[in-house]
């Protein structure tokens, strides 16, 4: 029996390629969630102000750091110190190359950029794409001031080749490359460089503080093009390569979803989905109890461990803040319940031994609870209990997942936040080809992720006061 893509399962998934298509970096994802965000009524504060004394009941907030993480939260009617926070966490970074910080490399006549691996990609997946350049970029201002701007080149401006099978007989046996020296993108060919005549390659006398010698002129030329300065005016970049062909929905009833950096945009597209539309209904203004919250973090697919990683001082100031004292403090971390939601691994059909028994989630089959003994994930009976419960109010369906024994186990923000003290449980989407440069996941379930955090906003006080745990 073939599945039917509901309408508004259908709706929410172009609402989400249309997200990802938009956000080749997490510096882009971040932006496109604050456009959501202010579009439906959240107020940008600054970390650096004084915003405590100004909150008010009803409120709805956002704040972000460093371009690439994002907090956003909401104040019930009657909020006082002390409540708790109801926070959905998510990830907006991906595996990827960067370009490195000098990247001019010349060879053969041709023109390379030399890039850097981040975090655990299928690197394979990278050859033969038609791959461009995004992130941000230090220009000088008109007047004399330095401003980062967000960069995303519309155009395949890079491609890593293959080597010819007449060349590599045993390719299809044993595919191993050096990542260092057999996986450098090509730019262009130096003869054609040389021989274009345009200003735009003109660079004029380096500073202390240029890059100008770094990079290829020809390279520094599309960045300003696209930016509408000049090559000198550029100061530094961090700069991601991305796969220019667009997510689409795919499958004989659309039932699927092809894309880039699903894992982890799709729930970070729905995290800010569900409380961009929480805050347009009824519910909204008679809810009482906690303070709802999403939180976007970045750098997890390494770690965490950065100014704007899980690991940061994002959630606990954000704590510090809302309940000041000590006692206050305890008190809303006691309160306090975490959804940290990451994409997982759907059974797959070629490899089905690659799965436990009685652990093999399906795509468009329902949210997916994840579950470690080692606590390579955070969740526990409690927090199974409640993500059910919470599924079960918007008529959705639940599945396990748990890593066979003699596998090792992924991670995610999940138990590192839980250090803090807040009751977590982790659940994500099922996909396939988790980190592939192309992935794949059910156009049903992004729906399904937005019903869960929905129902944990709207439902998960109340839901708490029936719940009893020493």
């Amino acid at each position: 029996m073939m599945l039917q893509v509901s309408q508004s399962s259908s709706e929410a998934a172009r609402r989400f390629i249309a997200f990802v298509n938009a956000s080749p970096t997490p510096f882009h994802a971040v932006h496109n969630a604050s456009v959501r965000l202010e579009a439906s009524g959240f107020k940008k504060i600054r970390e650096a102000d004084d915003w405590e004394k100004t909150l008010q009941p009803r409120g709805k907030y956002y704040f972000t750091r460093n371009q690439s993480s994002l907090v956003a939260f909401t104040i019930p009617p009657n909020w006082k110190q002390g409540a708790g926070l109801s926070i959905v966490a998510t990830h907006v970074d991906s595996p990827n190359l960067r370009v490195r910080p000098i990247s001019k490399r010349e060879k053969t006549g041709y023109l390379q950029v030399g890039v850097e691996t981040y975090g655990g990609g299928i690197w394979h997946s990278w050859f033969d794409r038609d791959l461009s350049l995004a992130g941000r970029v230090v220009v000088t201002q008109q007047d004399g001031t330095f401003q980062s701007k967000l960069i995303k080149v519309d155009r395949p401006l890079l491609r890593i080749p293959s080597l010819a099978i007449h060349l590599d007989r045993n390719v299809n046996d044993n595919l191993k490359f050096n990542q260092e020296t057999e996986f450098v993108p090509i730019l262009g060919l130096v003869a054609e460089t040389l021989n274009k005549k345009s200003k735009d390659d003109k660079v004029s006398n380096a500073t202390a503080a240029s890059i100008q010698g770094n990079h290829h002129p020809a390279l520094l030329s599309v960045i300003a093009n696209e930016l509408s300065v000049s090559p000198e005016e550029i100061h530094d970049f961090e700069l991601h390569l991305y796969d220019t062909q667009p997510s689409v929905l795919g499958g004989v009833n659309n039932e699927f979803m092809f894309s880039p950096r699903m894992d982890n945009q799709v729930c970070s597209f729905c995290a800010v989905d569900a409380i961009s539309t929480y805050v347009s209904s009824s519910n909204f203004n008679l809810l009482e109890g906690n303070v709802n919250c999403i939180a976007l973090f970045n750098h997890e697919e390494i770690g965490s461990v950065s100014i704007s990683g899980a690991e940061s001082s994002l959630i606990p100031s954000l704590l510090q803040r809302l309940s000041p004292t000590p006692a206050l403090h305890s008190q809303s971390v006691a309160r306090s319940f975490l959804i940290s939601a990451d994409m997982g691994h759907a059974i797959h059909p070629n490899f089905t031994s690659k799965h436990e028994d009685n652990h093999q989630p399906t795509m468009n089959g329902g949210i997916v609870i994840k579950t470690n003994a080692k606590q390579k994930y955070a969740s526990d009976a409690i927090g199974s209990f409640v993500v059910k419960k919470l599924v079960e109010r918007k008529g959705g369906q639940v599945q396990e997942y748990e890593v066979r024994n003699d596998m090792a186990c992924g991670s995610t923000v999940g138990p590192m936040l839980s250090k803090l003290g807040l009751r977590t449980v982790d659940v994500g989407n099922a996909m396939l080809s988790m980190h592939s440069i192309r992935e794949t996941a059910g156009s049903h379930d992004v729906q399904n992720a937005i019903d869960l955090f929905t129902s944990f906003f709207e439902g998960f006080t109340e839901l708490d006061k029936t719940l009893t745990v020493d």
